[in-house]
């Protein structure tokens, strides 16, 4: 008499998980659910040079008196706030993505700032912070001798 082993389990071939795998993505796609998907603000924009550092932040609809800047650390630079809700008070929105209410953001930089020389203006919306590098983050020339 001939005998076979009897599998109750078979591999899946891997035409059968990339169908899975195609299917719960499309099931991601189709739930809206953006608690995930939260935008950081303000957004900012940093650039560096030789001299320091250059960040700009949008916040629009702020003042002067909404922010606050401070550097909390010798690298670290925290810009926080309050936007304020405009609209009206009654009535049911129909749609509403921009967000109200108090925040803050600390930005990590790559080098040790000059925390007495941080410059900051505000114009049409934009923050623009100056912040420049310690004199002993800055890069030095050494003369070789011979």
């Amino acid at each position: 008499m001939f005998m076979t082993r009897w599998e109750t389990w078979t591999r899946p071939s891997w035409n059968a998980m990339n169908q899975l795998h195609n299917e719960v993505n499309r099931l991601f796609e189709r739930w809206d659910g953006n608690q995930y998907d939260v935008p950081v603000f303000p957004p900012v924009n940093l650039f560096e040079d030789e001299e320091g550092y250059r960040l700009e932040a949008e916040v629009p609809g702020l003042d002067l008196s909404d922010l606050e800047i401070t550097v909390t650390g010798p690298n670290q630079l925290k810009i926080k706030g309050e936007r304020k809700a405009i609209g009206p008070e009654k009535g049911v929105p129909h749609r509403q993505e921009r967000s109200f209410g108090s925040f803050a953001r600390v930005l990590t930089l790559p080098a040790v700032i000059d925390a007495d020389k941080v410059e900051a203006k505000l114009e049409h919306g934009v923050l623009h912070v100056k912040l420049p590098k310690h004199e002993q983050a800055k890069p030095r020339k050494i003369v070789v001798k011979a």
